[in-house]
């Protein structure tokens, strides 16, 4: 605005004085002598303004030096008594002044310069705004110089120091002193107890709670017992950080009573933390305990907030002897599937057996109650090829897929959803559903992970099973008297459990056995299910080829990449021949498809392939998980071995 503002009177002047001076040189034409007159008198005015404006410019100047004199002789004398510390530094960080108050406090230390240094000549992204010197905190104000440099070693810029140390620490001690509450549960306590002699059982009941107590008292906590294998735990934040720090050691203590005893005893912890109020506290702490049943008990589930964190969950889950569940689940699947119009039926994405069985199973007991269901299959893939073929080619199964652009035009407010063979959203063949459909029922048995179906009306999540199929041959029995189990559907059933027991050597327990008899009965034939397991000569020789090119490290751990023309069936079957070579204990194989990257990794037990896979995204058993990466194969293979250095590492393990 000034400048246009000058402009404009400049402009202006410079008229006047042209139409002076053309004024003067046409009055020479009539009167030589007013000209001239006229001529002197304009250059007087013209010579005297030039001096005035000069003049008075040098006086501004001065003014104006003395001025900022002044303010920077103030300024100076400020910065020098200011209660603060500063000091002022040249572009390589170095110190060029420092006031009285900074030499009081830092005494010249070179820790300090060298703090100041690095905090100068940090990039920005990676500057704490914090230095800590002598146990206090101070944090930093830094102000550039204007001026420009006139060469390197010149004024660069100005620190002040505000000592923070009382706010810092209070911050701390309101975060150490945030309440936490926990639920404690003995798992399969019930089992344990009916396993011992009753002369024993108080003791062994007192040995727990003389545990936890002290394992209470440890952290400073208050802990309630309110049923037998029942607690409640209340301590703050500081005592939690202590329990992180030593990976609750406590799952160690009471698994080493059973351990005398003979029998698995281990515990469930739930914590709630950094909640405003008590009831979410315990919200969290209920849902942290759901997590750790989930996913096979014997490990804490910390809940803070939307973060959730894992510790132990090393052990296998322990078989319930009692089918009392299965039995409460069947009559309220019963009930819901009665007041269903239309059934939908899903498993996870690239179905394998074990989630077509029990597909196939679930269609027969919506059958039986006259319901009519779905399977929801968009495509087979090479693994369920031949079961698909032989269902679709047997009589009275034309209709039973269905594909997912058709369910909306078949869903209403009162259709059923029942997932099987996985809980999380993202793994479902059609994600989508779960959004249009509010009666959904789960029925899985992998370990809980962070991803849940929250939407479910009832879930049937057993970590302990050694398969979907096995559930759902569990309900079978007991959803109607005398099911009509056809032959194609035990079979189907039956390559369910086979395929993820490999062909009951894994994870297999009594009730395995039970499952696999009734389904027998059924007319389940043994040799038809081998034949659907069969590979090809082609199919043999990847799967060799795998097995072949596998890298083994020092920690008995097989890593192999898969050709791309390799499946999901061939992977698995690759990663449960690699547990054969002497030595290993683990095994990852990778395949590239189209859009991700899929992982089958297997375990003789000593290594737990879930929390490995879990923190790639995937899921599953302490000796079967896989995942599904959408990311390059380099930067999997890369994520996968810091996943197996981090879990060695948690584990307390040399690499």
């Amino acid at each position: 605005m000034d400048k246009k503002f000058y402009k404009i009177i400049s402009s202006i002047n410079v008229i006047n004085l042209l139409l002076s001076a053309l004024l003067i040189a046409f009055m020479f034409y009539y009167n030589e002598i007013i000209a001239s007159i006229s001529l002197v008198v304009f250059l007087y005015v013209l010579l005297s303004e030039y001096y005035g404006i000069k003049k008075k410019r040098l006086e501004l100047d001065k003014y104006i030096e003395n001025i900022f004199f002044n303010v920077d002789k103030a300024s100076k004398t400020v910065l020098a008594k200011m209660p603060l510390p500063a000091v002022i530094l040249n572009d390589r960080g170095e110190v060029l002044w420092h006031n009285s108050t900074y030499l009081q406090i830092f005494n010249e230390n070179e820790e300090i310069k060298k703090a100041i240094k690095k905090y100068v000549t940090a990039k920005l992204e990676d500057r704490k705004n914090q230095i800590e010197f002598n146990g206090r905190y101070y944090s930093v104000l830094k102000i550039d110089s204007s001026s420009k440099k006139k060469k390197e070693g010149d004024l660069s810029c100005t620190l002040l120091f505000f000592d923070n140390t009382e706010y810092i620490q209070l911050k701390k001690f309101l975060a150490y002193d945030k309440p936490v509450i926990g639920h404690v549960m003995i798992d399969n306590y019930e089992e344990a107890m009916m396993s011992v002699e009753d002369i024993k059982k108080a003791v062994i009941s007192s040995e727990i709670e003389k545990k936890l107590t002290e394992w209470a008292s440890s952290i400073k906590a208050f802990i309630k017992k309110y049923d037998n294998d029942k607690y409640f735990i209340a301590f703050k934040e500081d005592g939690l950080k202590n329990l992180e720090e030593n990976r609750f050691e406590i799952l160690d203590k009471i698994r080493e009573i059973g351990e005398d005893i003979k029998v698995p005893l281990t515990l469930s912890i739930g914590i709630g933390a950094e909640a405003d109020d008590f009831l979410t506290l315990n919200e969290y702490a209920s849902t942290a305990l759901d997590l750790a049943l989930g996913r096979g008990g014997d490990q804490v589930v910390v809940k803070r907030g939307d973060r959730i964190a894992f510790y132990g969950g090393r052990t296998q889950a322990v078989e319930k002897r009692t089918k009392v569940k299965a039995r409460v689940i069947a009559h309220a699947l019963r009930e819901l599937i009665k007041e269903s119009s239309t059934i939908f039926i899903m498993g996870h994405n690239f179905m394998d057996f074990d989630s077509l069985g029990a597909a196939i199973g679930m269609y027969r007991a919506c059958m039986s109650l006259g319901k009519k269901a779905y399977i929801i299959l968009d495509k087979s893939n090479v693994s369920i090829d031949e079961l698909v073929k032989k269902v679709k080619s047997t009589k009275g199964y034309e209709d039973l897929f269905i594909k997912s652009s058709e369910v909306k035009s078949i869903v209403d407010q009162n259709s059923l959803l029942i997932v099987v063979d996985t809980h999380r959203p993202s793994y479902l063949n059609y994600p989508e559903i779960v959004n249009f459909i509010d009666r959904i029922v789960v029925i899985d048995h992998h370990r809980r992970g962070k991803e849940f179906i929250d939407k479910a009306i009832l879930v049937y999540l057993e970590p302990y099973a050694s398969s979907a199929s096995e559930l759902v041959t569990e309900i079978l029995q007991y959803i109607v008297e005398k099911i009509d189990l056809t032959p194609i559907e035990a079979e189907a059933l039956m390559a369910g459990i086979s395929v993820d027991t490999k062909n009951f050597t894994f994870r297999t327990g009594s009730r395995t056995f039970e499952a696999a008899s009734f389904l027998r009965r059924k007319g389940a034939d043994t040799t038809s299910v081998k034949q659907l397991f069969q590979n090809d000569l082609n199919s043999y020789i990847i799967k060799a080829s795998i097995v072949k090119n596998a890298e083994i490290t020092d920690n008995g751990i097989a890593i192999a990449v898969s050709p791309t023309n390799a499946d999901n069936l061939i992977i698995a079957q690759a990663a449960d021949e690699l547990l054969t070579i002497k030595g290993v204990k683990a095994s990852f194989v990778l395949l590239e498809r189209e859009e991700d990257v899929a992982i089958s990794g297997r375990s003789m037990g000593d290594i737990n392939v879930q929390i490995i896979l879990e923190k790639l995204g995937g899921g599953g058993h302490l000796t079967v998980a896989g995942a599904q990466v959408k990311k390059p194969m380099e930067e999997v293979l890369k994520d996968l071995k810091e996943a197996i250095k981090e879990y060695f590492e948690e584990e307390g393990e040399d690499k």
